[in-house]
């Protein structure tokens, strides 16, 4: 049996993809352990049919976590029995594939989304070429290498000439929950699924409430404007519309998807990142039989059309003053309640075909086939050309 080490930064407990590819790698026979850090609120992980290691780290945010935890990461894996690596992001690239080099051993990289170009990032040049710097050098060391949509895989070939197979954030829901919307509940269920980061909409979508007495607005998720964002929302006179459930297991976040009226995937414009996402909720929306608004991004953009599970919105740039905020809240306001009428009267018949047609192709029983292939091979040659 080959064992393979598979490295994130995150605490493992809400972090779908890896563990998806995690499990795909154990049904076909290898022995994995995925890595990643312990953090003070880290849920208990319920039984894997996997190993895993979650590091206690002095550091939590900043340079010195990163330092901390790649020094960490490469000291396991320096020692540990391993035929194969697996570095998840940017972020854990330097560890695997110091570890790589040095063992010898076979590397696979997934690149979640375009690191260096994070909305984080953006007003720091120095860090970003820092960040690039690092993918710049060890890209060429990668055997295997991933991405979750054609835009960022190409991004990735004109940067640095590495071919990367698009293993798109696909759904593990086993069947389509398509429930009827003829006789809609009271109030609209609005949903947003996610990490509650800068540039996810969230402000905005707490902003357009106000003008939205019918709805409720749901989210679920955690990250680094949580808190922020639940204070703002408590402050305001429609905060019993607004609810904040916080970081979820797969299966309870499974059970609430369905009862959406609508699923809101709503992208400030801040960059790269954002702008070649496709986002794993777009493929749970649809898997759950939810429509989706969402932003009009190419990938986004690609997706709904061609499967007719949502509309589009366009994204609120990335600077703007208080008029031009104002607007957007009132087009996104405008657009939230013309995406309820249209699904309200769209024939039952009709909508059921397009996320019938949605969950079987937005699969992850699809994708980890594109995944599992390059594990299959008993050699794996390098997919990359340096420039």
């Amino acid at each position: 049996m080959r064992r393979i080490i598979i490295a994130v930064t995150n605490d493992l407990a809400t972090d779908q993809r890896v563990d998806r590819t995690c499990r795909a790698l154990t049904d076909i026979g290898w022995q994995v352990t995925l890595v990643g850090r312990r953090l003070p609120d880290s849920p208990r992980l319920a039984p894997r049919p996997y190993a895993t290691r979650r590091m206690r780290l002095l550091f939590h945010r900043s340079a010195f976590f990163y330092a901390e935890y790649n020094l960490r990461l490469f000291l396991y894996l320096l020692f540990r029995p391993a035929d194969h690596f697996f570095a998840n992001d940017t972020d854990t690239l330097p560890a695997c594939t110091l570890a790589a080099v040095l063992r010898r051993k076979p590397l696979a990289f997934d690149a979640h989304e375009l690191f260096p170009d994070v909305p984080e990032l953006a007003a720091r040049p120095r860090i970003q070429a820092v960040w690039k710097w690092i993918e710049r050098t060890c890209l060429p060391h990668v055997k295997q290498a991933f991405t979750v949509s054609q835009s960022v895989a190409d991004e990735y070939r004109h940067r640095y000439g590495i071919e990367m197979s698009v293993v798109r954030n696909t759904s593990s829901l086993p069947s389509l929950q398509f429930h009827s919307r003829t006789t809609p509940h009271q109030p609209r269920i609005l949903l947003y699924q996610g990490a509650v980061n800068i540039g996810r909409g969230i402000h905005e979508m707490i902003d357009a409430m106000e003008f939205l007495p019918e709805c409720k607005l749901l989210i679920i998720g955690t990250g680094d404007i949580f808190e922020q964002e639940r204070r703002y929302a408590a402050a305001q006179p429609w905060c019993t519309r607004v609810e904040f459930l916080g970081r979820m297991d797969p299966e309870s976040l499974h059970a609430i998807t369905p009862q959406a009226d609508l699923g809101l995937c709503l992208l400030q414009d801040l960059g790269l990142n954002y702008r070649y996402s496709l986002p794993n909720r777009i493929s749970d929306f649809a898997n759950a039989g939810v429509p989706v608004l969402a932003t009009d991004f190419p990938e986004i953009r690609r997706t709904l059309l061609h499967y007719g599970t949502g509309t589009l919105t366009e994204p609120l740039p990335g600077s703007v003053d208080d008029e031009s905020y104002r607007q957007y809240i009132s087009r996104l306001v405008a657009d939230i309640k013309s995406a309820l009428r249209y699904w309200d009267a769209l024939p039952l018949d009709e909508c059921r075909q397009r996320f019938q047609r949605a969950s079987e192709e937005l699969s992850w029983s699809h994708d980890k086939n594109i995944l599992l292939s390059s594990f299959t091979q008993p050699n794996p040659q390098p997919n990359n050309q340096p420039q």
